[in-house]
């Protein structure tokens, strides 16, 4: 996991986000540990509270398990989970405004689609 933190967000915020992203893109699957605490608040220079409580907030939402003795796990339906999630908030929050740029620019459809991909993501 590397991660270059942004003074905008709480720490504990970013590193639950990562660990939503690394499910989502399949990093972590369900059924897989998640780093220890421990092991993140070192090789991240962490405060170990910090870590706890991304966990804690993963595991509010019925994302993750704490195994007694074992450590937090990820629940089977997980992904399937935070993708139906990520896609209503991208359709509510994002969309609108991404809809309103490309009707400011006045790009149609057939651009759009036909725009080459920079890095793998169409730009």
């Amino acid at each position: 996991m590397s991660i270059a933190w942004s003074d905008s967000t709480p720490i504990y915020r970013q590193l639950k986000e990562r660990v939503v992203a690394m499910v989502l893109d399949g990093e972590l699957k369900e059924g897989d540990a998640l780093p220890s605490v421990r092991q993140v608040a070192a090789d991240y220079q962490l405060n170990p509270i910090t870590v706890s409580r991304a966990y804690q907030e993963l595991a509010d939402e019925a994302l993750v398990e704490k195994r007694r003795g074992l450590g937090m796990y990820v629940i089977d339906g997980a992904r399937e989970k935070l993708l139906a999630s990520e896609r209503e908030r991208f359709l509510k929050e994002e969309w609108p405004q991404v809809l309103a740029r490309i009707e400011r620019l006045g790009l149609k459809p057939e651009q759009l689609l036909a725009a080459k991909p920079i890095n793998g993501v169409h730009a």
